[in-house]
């Protein structure tokens, strides 16, 4: 096959142009730090690119829906850490009151300070975080206590917060269970037993028995919710290490080893130099540039 001066010419150009290609390939690899830009670039790592993001998305949510769970439980466990001290507080005066040598006075004085704490316990069972009431199952923005018109919470949903793919932790507490109506009839009952001058401390001592059963509910709820809060925190533990790890593999797939590009780029540099030198010598003088 007879080789022409022009066949030369456009191979040179061709390996010229391909070089350049490369160039601009690994240019554009440093400048973004990934290996594509396109899918059309590496199709299996475009792929498996959407595959892995979507598997971190989905691990950066359950991150934010951890926040959410530990505001739920948090919040809760404070206010009923509240109400427990404002129930060990009333019992205190009732084993003091059931003491038959308190007169009208102290009695009077007593009745004060358990109406005082009756309205503290009432306030504690409308506890909101945000916009959300804590003690009213999933009927989070109605107000679950209004005790001078005779409203106790009724909602026992669980709410659930998904924490990890499939796995719903319930957030909540029963909220009917603690802050019942039975409780705040029996202090009720209490304060009208202190008004009455008549009653002995006998009288006062029977609602003993009533009150520790409702600081026992309370009790009950707090260590289920406890119990609830050691798994949040492990389940906590074993996301984030998900979330390092869908992090790294994402980045192995897409991110560029910078050092081998970088020096890839210097050898591609060296190459063109080399291949710019030989075309200078194929690409000669020709007739033709002396007839002009």
């Amino acid at each position: 096959m007879r080789v022409t001066q022009s066949m030369l010419s456009s191979n040179m150009l061709r390996n010229l142009t391909q070089s350049y290609d490369k160039m601009g390939k690994q240019q554009e690899q440093i400048a973004t730090q990934k290996k594509i830009s396109r899918p059309s670039d590496d199709p299996v790592v475009a792929m498996k690119g959407v595959l892995y993001r979507r598997n971190l998305t989905e691990v950066e949510q359950y991150k934010r829906n951890f926040s959410e769970a530990y505001n739920w439980v948090e919040n809760a466990d404070s206010s009923l850490d509240k109400a427990n001290q404002a129930m060990q507080r009333l019992r205190e005066l009732l084993v003091q009151t059931s003491n038959d040598t308190y007169d009208a006075d102290q009695r009077k004085t007593t009745r004060a300070e358990i109406e005082q704490l009756k309205e503290h316990i009432e306030e504690i069972g409308n506890t909101k975080f945000g916009d959300k009431y804590l003690f009213n199952g999933t009927d989070t923005t109605s107000k679950p206590l209004d005790v001078a018109n005779g409203e106790y919470p009724v909602n026992n949903e669980a709410v659930e917060i998904e924490l990890s793919k499939g796995v719903h932790i319930k957030v909540n507490i029963d909220g009917p269970a603690v802050f019942s109506q039975e409780m705040f009839d029996d202090i009720d009952n209490i304060l009208a037993t202190l008004d009455d001058e008549n009653s002995t401390g006998d009288d006062i001592n029977d609602y003993l028995t009533n009150m520790d059963t409702h600081m026992t509910n309370l009790s009950n709820e707090r260590s289920s919710l406890g119990a609830r809060y050691n798994r949040i925190e492990l389940m906590d533990s074993r996301v984030s290490e998900q979330e390092v790890i869908a992090t790294r593999v994402m980045s192995d797939n897409e991110d560029i080893d910078f050092e081998k590009v970088i020096t890839d780029m210097k050898v591609q540099e060296s190459v063109h130099r080399a291949a710019l030198s030989v075309g200078s010598r194929i690409i000669q003088p020709s007739l033709m540039d002396f007839l002009r």
